[in-house]
């Protein structure tokens, strides 16, 4: 292996790595509008978390998205017979995705 090739592989693993630590930094902001979102009697405070929400999962799916790439087209990961990430078949929905929790305080 090369020097070029070394680097290459190394800057791939911290691309890889980068895109891990955005991705649950999404999830725990995700996470927290949440919480903000149902501590708040505000409707516009509540629309302004959720919407935020919303923006994190988009963020998160799009990470994912270039994570899932990066794995499926690069020899370096690509050994876990043609599954991503999360351990599923290319084209398969993650079950394990974030879901958005609405809730309603009024009852």
């Amino acid at each position: 292996m090369t020097s070029d090739e070394k680097k290459e592989e190394a800057l791939q693993m911290t691309v890889k790595s980068d895109l891990e630590k955005a991705i649950a930094a999404e999830q725990a902001a995700m996470g927290t509008y949440a919480m903000f979102a149902e501590s708040t009697d505000d409707p516009a405070a509540k629309q302004m978390f959720q919407q935020m929400q919303q923006d994190a999962l988009r963020h998160i799916q799009m990470l994912n998205g270039r994570l899932n790439y990066l794995c499926e087209h690069n020899p370096m990961y690509n050994q876990s017979g043609g599954q991503n990430l999360q351990g599923q078949q290319p084209g398969i929905p993650n079950r394990d995705e974030p879901k958005i929790i609405h809730t309603d305080k009024r009852q």
